[in-house]
């Protein structure tokens, strides 16, 4: 039986924070925080073809901006009105080639749709929603809720499950009772925790007709359960280890 492989293997120098997916060109963004260093980066990786389309950008603003949306190969950040406010302000937008397509410190984010991002004035109340071209920034036209619709994430995300139904075919024992649990192409994922000599770890199986064809050791010596560890992308199986470390797995 054929064992699995990871098609995407990449470290990054900080925690991924955050992903987004965008369907439209098959690629997957990252936010990286260096806490120590009080400075985040960005990364984008081809889902495809396996390859980082970029690493390590950064925008003047060192810590205080995030990940917004991506929408057909641009990445869409915003900044933060201050450390210790959670409101989101500004538009930079960067394409795969990390560089910034265009930006507007007027504006601010609303939502993504099947048509590109609203956006609006934060100079004009009431709040005005518009389509904003994703490759320029300049508006289309008003959004439209009956045409505007959200667009589909192709994401599917493990059960939660108790784990005595599936012991007899776990490797460790389970701690905490219950487990994620995905069936993809007859292969059952699961993720786990478990408790060995007081330390706690997250495991992650995959198992082909009662055969594990791939494991990994997610985080050890952790204090406390962990939420959900991956997530399936179309054929895809997702996931981040050490919090730092992106892998991908073609199923």
């Amino acid at each position: 039986m054929k064992m699995l492989l990871p098609f995407i293997n990449e470290t990054f120098p900080g925690v991924i924070w955050r992903m987004e997916i965008d369907s439209l060109s098959e690629t997957i963004f990252l936010e990286i925080r260096d806490t120590a260093d009080k400075k985040v980066s960005f990364a984008s990786v081809n889902l495809l073809s396996g390859k980082p389309n970029f690493t390590g950008f950064t925008t003047p603003e060192r810590w205080l901006t995030g990940i917004e949306a991506a929408y057909n190969g641009i990445l869409l950040l915003h900044n933060y009105q201050s450390e210790g406010a959670p409101v989101h302000k500004d538009i930079i937008a960067v394409d795969n080639k990390a560089t910034i397509c265009w930006s507007n410190y007027t504006y601010a984010f609303d939502h993504l749709t099947i048509n590109g991002p609203v956006v609006y004035s934060v100079q004009i109340q009431p709040k005005k929603l518009f389509v904003a071209d994703i490759k320029t920034g300049t508006a289309i036209r008003p959004y439209e809720l009956a045409i505007d619709t959200e667009p589909e994430n192709y994401i599917e995300v493990p059960q939660i499950l108790p784990s005595p139904r599936l012991k007899q075919i776990l490797p460790v024992e389970p701690y905490g009772d219950i487990i994620h649990y995905f069936e993809h192409n007859n292969l059952r994922i699961v993720s786990l925790h478990s408790l060995k000599a007081e330390q706690l770890k997250q495991h992650l199986y995959i198992i082909d007709d009662g055969v594990i064809v791939y494991d990994d050791l997610l985080n050890a010596g952790i204090q406390k359960l962990q939420p959900e560890s991956f997530i399936i992308y179309k054929n895809s199986l997702i996931y981040i280890k050490n919090k730092s470390e992106l892998k991908v797995l073609n199923l």
